[in-house]
């Protein structure tokens, strides 16, 4: 075990080597059934997966040099050396300064181990994968295989081990969530309730998220994607709250609604619509039924209702490691139609149904849950129907 600085290697690291190392091994059975030799990674999300790696620091250039044959390399600023260090059990790092050109750095690399003569695959669709670093390597490397989608059907699929700190991110998201409920009055602004939401998640153990909370009240919660604005909140209207929490950079998610006063009719039965269409779309997880069902069948609850017009968005998508700018990683898995891809046990969702009447309000509400050997299990507790104060 390498011991640098006071800084013991793995020490921080979420799970034990021989994880990682069964990972990066299903990880090579998949390149070679590609025909690629050597796989250059640089999502930090895929990166924690395969390593452990996690830092805020992402946003500096960083790759995890994979061949199917011999010992991975990670390529890494200094500054995030010990980061590294604490984090993975990999020995080899090659590090570069800031006055380096890390394009220049990593092709040197691959030149210097010989890879450059190699079959290179390259995550094209990465997030994190700048237009100008892809032509850079791709001027320098040549043709580049396309290895996106090597690792995430790996991810999709969640060990206990994983579950269970889903499960536990979950937790804190009930906690957040609660102290949210307790903070909506009339008088109090939308900011007080997402300093009450992150305080309690943070204080039960939750780690910096994918994404912030998305908090609104009155006509302001009638547009999605909406956020805190210190908007004070009144008598009579509506307030949305969702968010997510995070242990070991897996994620859980979840949505309420609350109401100050009695809601009009038409927000309790939209309400009670995403009720029924959630538990549809739960009814409809089962190993072996597609990521289309789940959807389909929320879908044909609202239609049913006449809401259809008011619900343009998949029923949900897969959650787990994250790094902002999300929570989720609906890049991997939808709940949505045409998605044909089957439902394994150990693949986890938020599954967030909301209705709105766009500049009016929103109501909805969600669960993260894990698809089970014989439907799901919800790792949420808290109630779901819509709290009206």
């Amino acid at each position: 075990m390498q011991q640098l600085n006071n800084v013991i290697q793995g020490s921080e690291s979420a799970f034990s080597a021989q994880e990682y190392a069964q990972r990066i091994q299903r990880t090579r059975e998949r390149l070679n059934a590609a025909g690629v030799d050597v796989m250059i990674v640089t999502g930090p999300e895929n990166i924690f997966w395969l390593t452990g790696q996690q830092t805020p620091g992402y946003y500096t250039f960083q790759a995890l040099v994979l061949p199917t044959e011999g010992d991975p390399v990670f390529v890494i600023r200094q500054l995030e050396y010990f980061n590294f260090i604490a984090n993975t059990f990999i020995s080899d790092a090659a590090i570069y300064q800031d006055g380096d050109n890390p394009v220049d750095f990593l092709v040197a690399l691959l030149q210097q181990r010989g890879w450059l003569t190699k079959r290179v695959g390259l995550d094209k669709r990465g997030w994190f994968l700048p237009v100008a670093v892809y032509e850079a390597l791709q001027s320098r490397i040549g043709s580049l295989a396309d290895t996106a989608g090597v690792i995430e059907p790996l991810r999709a699929v969640k060990s206990p081990a994983e579950v269970e700190k889903i499960a536990q991110a979950a937790r804190y998201v009930d906690a957040g969530m609660q102290a949210g409920m307790a903070a909506v009055r009339a008088g109090a602004d939308e900011n007080a309730l997402v300093a009450a939401m992150m305080g309690a998640a943070i204080a039960t153990g939750s780690e910096y998220v994918g994404m912030e909370p998305l908090v609104s009240s009155g006509p302001r919660s009638g547009v999605p994607h909406g956020t805190w604005r210190r908007r004070v909140l009144q008598d009579n209207e509506p307030v949305f709250l969702e968010m997510a929490a995070a242990h070991d950079r897996y994620h859980a998610a979840l949505m309420r609604s609350a109401w100050l006063g009695r809601p009009p009719a038409i927000a309790l039965e939209m309400e009670k619509v995403c009720q029924e269409a959630l538990q549809a779309a739960l009814d409809a997880i089962r190993p072996g039924a597609t990521c289309a069902a789940p959807h389909i069948a929320c879908q044909q609850v609202i239609d049913r209702a006449g809401f259809t017009d008011n619900f343009k968005k998949r029923t949900g998508y897969s959650i787990g490691v994250s790094f902002a700018p999300d929570w989720g990683e609906g890049g991997i898995l939808s709940l949505y139609s045409g998605v044909n891809t089957e439902l394994q046990p150990g693949m986890t969702f938020h599954i967030p149904p909301a209705l709105r009447i766009y500049g009016e309000f929103t109501v909805g509400v969600s669960e993260t849950v894990v698809v089970t050997e014989t439907g799901y299990r919800q790792l949420g507790s808290l109630a779901r129907p819509l709290t009206c104060l």
